[in-house]
């Protein structure tokens, strides 16, 4: 796991030294690769290619990047994790390849040459972000895996490819242009993000999971797909019976977790006792047959609590678990922050506890394996079910109707909190009002997909409320999406735009804050495609939130222990934005602030009435996080 960045002259006068542009680059990310550094540059062509280097595999010289083929034609600067590449390794000796150390790193280049870029990444399995130069055609390549796990933006700006994997590293150099897009600032006020391709920066981009960017100088660049979620999903599934399944599901994790425990530092788990985690923890001490460690976040707020659940997982899994308990008094030093781990306005709150287990647990290991992506796979999220029931009868009246009973509903906040608790676990009260509009919202949606949409949309929809936005930042909807029913389609768009935008950023960003690389045995994309194999009755077990995965955790672990309905990993912002965060939030919501991207008149009468106990938490966190990043970054 590194840093990597880069850039490279397309047109116009060449960098006298690029090796030197992209090494002040990467050192803008060095927390990313705390272990190495190192560039290298070619003045006659315009380009650099910079790297910081966290060592996990091969940590001797050998590993060090940007590394060159043997026969010198490729370099590269990467990062992330090939799992396996020991086999493809041995395939290559077979045929007379040679290789001077045991990183990953130098299997792909060699792959790269016996097969060709496009084929070898193919045959590659693991999460990665990396540019391969091809010295000899003069062609550069963006590449990201399929599901995104790894991030890498890029821009050209006045005929300069500048490229890295946060958005920090193309600040650093001075041809940067820091042009805000307030299409951006409106996507993280409705979404708590920004979606890709965009960037908070206009003519910024991110890499999309699955594509590859191949740049040639004097074409325009060519953004293609390698690997594709939709095609994927859409292919006809096979007779699976339900016990071939499961035994299919246990057989392949056991796999996916093997192969990323392949590490030569210390390795570690994430554990909140859910059932994601719970499988992956479990797995892992199976194959291993090691005691594996575990860290997990308490919250003060037993509402938020899963610590406990966490523990009673751990002691009869037998790990070594370590305990972080968030305090709402830590929380003040710690929200201020935030701006500094993300280098993008984004505003998902559970990256607090999610930096503070990523600090605990690099302070023991390295590495550390999660359970990010169940919830997608799986269908585990609680607005799968909330969305159906309620399309289950709203088919059956006309819009028009529609929109009149959620009109009613959202004038009537008694009436919709008391529907609103049909769908949303009452103990949970922190935004139920927020949860509550949702529900409205896609009731008196057009159709399925925007009914979807609506439900995706954490934060505030308020026209006007951004200055200069028209909304037009969205989520992607694949029109060519086969399957009818809605749970799969929410499944396909969250894995295409929330995972990769959301989770997986939150988990990069905040792990690698710290140095520490996460791991997602659940993304493996072989897994992907055996899971949607399966009809969607199967999958999601006829309504059993996360049956297959429930039943594949069953046999290494009780089910009392982990049947239990889905909590989240969230903390209470609403309660603490009114009790100790008050000061600071106070502060960001200056009106003389706030009007560079706010109608600051309605975003202070939001806040009022945040103080009177309407419940506006996450529409306020969002703005909070914006206005922290625009004080730290511009």
């Amino acid at each position: 796991m590194c840093g990597i960045a880069g850039l490279w002259r397309l047109a116009g006068a060449s960098d006298a030294d690029p090796a030197a542009s992209a090494l002040r680059m990467a050192a803008a990310i060095a927390h990313r690769g705390p272990d190495g550094h190192d560039a290298w540059g070619d003045p006659a062509a315009g380009i650099g290619l910079g790297h910081r280097r966290l060592a996990i595999i091969d940590l001797s010289p050998t590993g060090a990047q940007p590394m060159h083929s043997v026969s010198g034609r490729y370099v590269i600067t990467y990062n992330g994790e090939v799992y396996n590449f020991p086999e493809l390794r041995r395939e290559l000796q077979a045929r007379g390849h040679t290789f001077r150390g045991t990183s990953d790193t130098e299997v792909m280049l060699a792959a790269c040459e016996e097969w060709g870029p496009e084929a070898a990444l193919q045959k590659f399995l693991g999460m990665f972000a990396f540019a391969l130069f091809d010295r000899q055609e003069r062609t550069l390549r963006l590449v990201r895996d399929r599901l995104g796990v790894k991030p890498l933006y890029w821009t050209i700006t006045d005929g300069l490819l500048l490229f890295g994997s946060e958005l920090r590293a193309l600040m650093a150099h001075p041809r940067f242009k820091k042009t805000v897009d307030p299409e951006a600032i409106d996507a993280v006020v409705r979404l708590s993000y920004v979606p890709a391709p965009a960037t908070v920066f206009r003519d910024v981009f991110k890499l999309p999971p699955g594509s590859i960017l191949t740049i040639r100088p004097g074409q325009e660049p060519a953004l293609t797909r390698y690997w594709n979620l939709v095609e994927v999903a859409n292919r006809a599934p096979r007779p699976w019976k339900p016990a071939e399944a499961i035994e299919a599901i246990d057989a392949l994790l056991r796999d996916c977790v093997a192969r990323r425990l392949i590490s030569d530092v210390p390795l570690g788990a994430f554990l909140s006792g859910g059932t994601d985690s719970s499988a992956v923890v479990a797995l892992m001490q199976h194959v291993s047959n090691q005691q594996a460690k575990t860290y997990t976040i308490a919250i003060e707020d037993k509402t938020f609590d899963e610590s406990a659940q966490a523990r009673a997982v751990a002691s009869h899994l037998g790990t070594d678990h370590t305990e972080v308990t968030l305090a709402p008094d830590a929380a003040v030093g710690l929200v201020d922050k935030i701006a500094d781990w993300f280098d993008e306005p984004f505003a998902d709150a559970s990256q607090l506890p999610t930096f503070l287990v990523s600090q605990a647990t690099r302070a023991h290991v390295t590495v550390a394996l999660s359970g990010d992506g169940g919830d997608e796979l799986f269908a585990g999220y609680p607005k799968y079910a909330i969305l159906e029931r309620i399309w289950r009868y709203a088919a059956l009246l006309p819009r028009p109707a529609r929109m009149a009973a959620a009109g009613l509903l959202t004038a009537s906040p008694a009436a919709l909190l008391r529907l609103s608790a049909a769908f949303v676990d009452p103990a949970r009260g922190e935004r139920i009002g927020e949860k509550a509009r949702r529900i409205a919202a896609a009731l008196a949606a057009e159709g399925i997909d925007d009914a979807a949409a609506a439900v995706a949309t954490v934060g505030l929809d308020a026209p006007g409320l951004v200055n200069d936005a028209t909304g037009s930042c969205g989520l992607a909807r694949p029109a060519d999406l086969g399957m009818g029913d809605i749970v799969s389609r929410m499944q396909v768009q969250d894995m295409l735009t929330y995972l990769p935008d959301d989770i997986l950023t939150k988990v990069d960003r905040c792990s690698m804050a710290v140095s520490l690389e996460a791991r997602e045995p659940l993304l493996d994309h072989r897994l992907i495609e055996l899971v949607w194999s399966m009809p969607a009755p199967l999958r999601r077990g006829n309504g059993r939130s996360k049956y297959l995965l429930r039943e594949v955790l069953a046999r290494y672990v009780p089910r009392e222990l982990t049947d239990r309905p889905k909590r989240g990993f969230s903390i209470p912002v609403g309660a603490w934005l009114s009790g100790p965060w008050r000061d600071w939030a106070e502060g960001l919501l200056e009106p003389q602030g706030l009007a560079r991207f706010f109608d600051a008149a309605r975003v202070r009468s939001l806040w009022q009435q945040h103080g009177r106990g309407q419940d506006h938490a996450t529409a306020l966190w969002n703005i909070l996080m914006v206005q922290a990043w625009a004080r730290q970054w511009l």
